[in-house]
């Protein structure tokens, strides 16, 4: 109807539903078209560029990097900087934990592809500009796979950015991927993109490559796929609407790991990375729910997914940290006992932390009374069953012991001198980290599982990855996925170029 060429579009256009083709302004022609301009896209647009392609680069943005700008550092296992420092882990070692965590839910070639890849990236990176301080853990005894970025993600989002327009990439900001096109054969052969003004631009193009980012920013999404729904706070997340996922899905492709969120710690809305008020709420003290029960071993802050996922059962998916003058103290002379990224690391005295707490109170995230009965009554929680909570817990630090959840006891720490606090915690995310379903070379399966050919799907709009819950052991890996898949897409888009 529309020719030779089937024109394949998202299905929540409207011009879609009425069997109307858009009307295109311009049109122009390449090898390879990438969408998206995070780390996954950049790497796959100067792989497949400095592989000789032809590469047109979109970005819905007016910038480019994305969630990356926002990034810490890059997973590796078997780097040179690891060796450097004497780190010994190993990538048999490293996958095998992978599926293990995963319950063998994960895509295990696309995994060990992933590990596989992930030292060589490193030095890949760093011959293009981007510059590691060190491999690192993200908390006390955590796996040494973080490589940390000299200026975070940003610098790195604008080392690859540079080398994309050494190399002659056609950057194109504040325009959107809408509509893939497929000839008669099935074969990918170009985009419908959107730019300023509504203006359709058809790129034709053997190969595109979606790295959108995923779908955090899509209520509707995450009220059909997660458990969280509309609850869940993105962190970082700017117009991650699942674009790309849904072009996917119109093309033919399978889904997979549409569930998965990259679960960040609970936290406090609105308070940003260096916040001394956002760090209470993540300590490994007294958590209680709404109801004023302890629901959990608190130091499961340690693997944010965890403390999550117990947050996603509780009552109108609220916590608190309950702590008393003492602990507030300790805070402040001694340290926090769990660090919130590079920017509030471990041991960081809150000197900020009375003035924050002030703030908080004003923002109804904070509570404070003389007694847990009145405490009780601020946060809604019926005040003996609250009180029965923090006798519990007393005891057990007392005793040094943990009888419920079995929490190393040096985290104990007793609730007993007034004044009381309450912080309260709702459940964050860094972005989701699924949704269209692909193979090890990051080819994109149709519900047959065979490769649409010329389509491939990288970074968070790529399902495989993970089982139902992001892992945090292997520090980095949300980045480093990124910049690996990135570079595999762009490595096999060459080679069916040829």
């Amino acid at each position: 109807m529309i020719g030779k060429k089937l024109f394949v579009l998202v299905a929540i256009l409207t011009f879609v539903m009425a069997g109307q083709a858009p009307v295109v302004a311009e049109t122009t022609s390449t090898d390879v078209v990438v969408v998206g301009a995070g780390a996954a896209g950049l790497a796959a647009a100067v792989t497949a560029a400095e592989g000789g392609a032809k590469v047109v680069l979109l970005e819905k943005m007016p910038t480019v990097g994305g969630t990356t700008n926002f990034a810490e550092g890059v997973f590796a296992v078997e780097s040179r900087l690891q060796r450097e420092k004497n780190i010994a882990c190993s990538r048999d070692d490293l996958f095998k934990y992978l599926m293990e965590y995963t319950h063998w839910r994960a895509n295990a070639r696309l995994a060990r592809a992933f590990i596989d890849k992930s030292a060589e990236t490193i030095e890949w990176l760093e011959d293009r500009g981007v510059v590691f301080k060190e491999p690192a853990a993200n908390y006390p005894g955590g796996l040494m796979t973080w490589h940390i970025v000299e200026g975070r993600g940003k610098s790195l989002a604008q080392a690859l950015y540079d080398r994309a327009r050494e190399k002659g990439v056609t950057v194109m900001l504040r325009t959107a991927g809408k509509e893939l096109i497929k000839d008669d054969d099935g074969r990918i052969s170009g985009i419908i993109a959107e730019g300023a003004g509504g203006k359709k631009i058809k790129i034709d193009s053997r190969v595109v490559i979606i790295a959108t980012g995923g779908y955090i920013n899509n209520k509707e999404m995450l009220d059909k796929y997660t458990a969280f729904g509309r609850d869940i706070i993105p962190v970082g997340n700017v117009g991650k609407n699942g674009e790309g996922i849904l072009m996917a899905w119109a093309a033919g492709a399978d889904e997979f790991g549409t569930e998965v969120l990259q679960l960040y710690r609970p936290g406090i809305p609105g308070e940003g990375p260096e916040s001394h008020l956002n760090a209470p709420a993540r300590q490994p003290y007294l958590w209680v729910n709404k109801l004023g029960d302890r629901f959990c071993d608190e130091s499961i802050i340690f693997s944010w997914p965890f403390a999550g996922n117990a947050l996603a059962n509780q009552p109108g998916r609220v916590m608190y940290v309950i702590i008393d003058e003492n602990t507030k103290k300790y805070m402040i002379e001694k340290g926090i006992d769990v660090g919130v990224g590079v920017m509030v690391p471990v041991a960081t005295k809150l000197t900020n932390l009375e003035s924050d707490i002030k703030r908080g109170l004003d923002k109804g995230f904070v509570f404070a009374a003389s007694s847990i009965g009145e405490l009780a009554e601020k946060i809604g929680a019926p005040p003996a069953r609250l009180q029965a909570t923090v006798e519990e817990y007393n005891k057990m630090a007392d005793q040094n012991k943990d009888t419920l959840f079995a929490k190393d006891p040096k985290y104990l720490q007793p609730v007993r001198t007034a004044d009381f606090y309450a912080f309260k915690a709702v459940p964050f995310a860094l972005g989701t980290l699924g949704g269209i379903k692909i193979n090890h070379k990051t080819e994109v399966l149709d519900k047959g599982q065979e490769a649409i050919p010329g389509l491939y799907a990288v970074g968070n709009d790529a399902g495989g990855m993970y089982g139902d819950s992001y892992d945090v052991v292997l520090a980095g890996s949300t980045l480093g996925f990124a910049v690996n898949s990135g570079r595999i897409a762009g490595e096999n888009a060459l080679e069916y170029l040829k």
